[in-house]
């Protein structure tokens, strides 16, 4: 395998959408999943109405790539070797002394081997990974601090009502019937959260379809929620981009190999047709799916009987791993948290941010200092690099996070967006990672903060 990577290579480019190559403004987008969740918690399950007063600082407890063991409401961040770097009971940190007590000497957590081989969801356990889901993280600690304060028994029979909110809002009939509160908010003001593509993805998207790759589009959000983001972000006419689009994925399992396979289906005015499809015969837009079938799609489309595909994504669950498991695709990884970590915005970015609402309609948490969620959390440390606290030892030892480790496992590169390297020519070479190469070879456009550090 080259040490270099480059999409002149590729003969399909495919992109997940949203926080790939769909940016949110992720400070409003994360209140208003918080706000849609905890809603429903309030409303429905009889819940404290204290779940929805934030403060700015409270968000400083977002951080991706935690996992929530919901056998006991801890809230843990792993290193790559699946030892246990820093953990919270509710919103609480735990000292070094009572992770010891908890997790052992070793400091291990139990359910790592399962977690890290298969990603598969868990009865046991949680791994939040992707913005959409990420304000979850902050919810799951104030309800077990509020479970706490009332001296009820914390055990995963809160994470049956968090599953609930999270259907309740994101179903695939929600948008159509306004349900919940995210769909009927973002409807209603779809530039409070979506920022517009730049010209030069735009044109970048162009000029791989000029140069004959087949454009992909694969997003786990339905057919109607799709179209919306995709007017919004660029244009009515973007369709005509790609050859083919897939929504209701749902990924990872679109992944998934025979006999688990779901077959792909018609949609006549954004409902799915009942009846399966045996193959897929032509270009167009399908619902649900499978990878062995596309695959055979876009042989006969490149003419070539082992086409190579570049993905891009933002999940290491439901993009990276399975994409480079089970279908070895080129994986090109959406890593937000570069952007926290030294590496400067794109010049398109800081313009559309510039053009995007002024500052007195964004509202009191801007002015008050809100962190971003793709902001270094000082409660949890860097998504890339933390010190693991060793007892008898002065010097505390740096460790690779888990999710850090999964990046350069799983991805070919990481990139903070699309509009990083939507100006450089197709024929452009990335380093790639390697496992023969320093672990700073792979990021572009250079590695973040902590990982130079180390």
């Amino acid at each position: 395998m080259s040490e270099y990577f480059s999409l002149s290579d590729c003969d399909v480019i495919g992109f997940d959408l949203d926080h790939t190559l769909c940016r949110y403004h992720l400070k409003e987008t994360s209140r208003l999943i918080y706000e849609s969740f905890a809603r429903y918690l309030v409303e429905y399950k009889d819940y404290d109405k204290d779940l929805l007063n934030l403060t700015p600082a409270t968000w400083d407890f977002c951080c991706k790539g935690l996992v929530v063991d919901l056998e006991d409401g801890n809230l843990v961040k792993l290193a790559e070797d699946g030892t246990v770097l820093r953990v919270t009971h509710g919103t609480k940190d735990l000292s070094t002394e009572e992770i010891i007590k908890h997790y052992g000497p070793k400091k291990e957590w139990r359910h790592f081997h399962s977690l890290s081989t298969s990603f598969t969801r868990s009865a046991k356990y949680y791994f939040y990974d992707n913005y959409f889901d990420l304000p979850g993280v902050l919810l799951c600690g104030k309800v077990v601090d509020m479970l706490n304060k009332r001296g009820n028994e914390v055990n995963s029979d809160f994470w049956k009502d968090m599953v609930a909110a999270i259907d309740h809002n994101y179903n695939t009939s929600a948008f159509k019937e306004d349900a919940g509160t995210y769909f009927p908010s973002v409807k209603r003001d779809p530039s409070q959260y979506l920022q517009p593509c730049s010209d030069s993805v735009k044109l970048w998207l162009r000029s791989m379809k000029s140069a004959g790759k087949v454009l992909l589009l694969i997003t786990s959000s339905h057919s109607d929620y799709c179209r919306l983001v995709c007017e919004h972000i660029i244009g009515k006419d973007f369709e005509e981009l790609f050859d083919i689009i897939i929504t209701n994925a749902l990924k990872p399992g679109f992944f998934s190999l025979v006999p688990h396979q779901r077959p792909f289906r018609t949609l006549v005015n954004d409902v799915e047709e009942s009846e399966g499809l045996p193959s897929l015969d032509k270009p167009g837009w399908y619902s649900q799916g499978n990878w062995p079938h596309l695959h055979k799609l876009l042989k006969t489309m490149t003419g070539k009987p082992e086409p190579k595909v570049a993905y891009f994504g933002d999940s290491i669950r439901s993009d990276m791993f399975p994409a480079r498991t089970f279908a070895d695709w080129e994986t090109v990884m959406i890593v937000e948290e570069m952007e926290g970590e030294g590496v400067p915005k794109s010049e398109a970015t800081m313009a559309n941010e510039a053009q995007a609402e002024p500052l007195e309609k964004r509202g009191k948490f801007e002015e008050q200092g809100m962190k971003s969620p793709s902001a270094v959390s000082n409660q949890w440390g860097s998504y890339f690099v933390d010190t693991q606290k060793s007892d008898g030892e002065d010097e505390d030892a740096q460790k690779l996070t888990w999710c850090c480790h999964c990046i350069h496992k799983y991805s070919t590169m990481a990139i903070p967006s699309v509009e990083h390297i939507a100006d450089l020519p197709l024929d452009y070479k990335f380093p790639r990672f390697s496992p023969d190469k320093p672990y700073t070879t792979g990021y572009y456009p250079r590695p973040p903060d902590s990982v130079l550090k180390r």
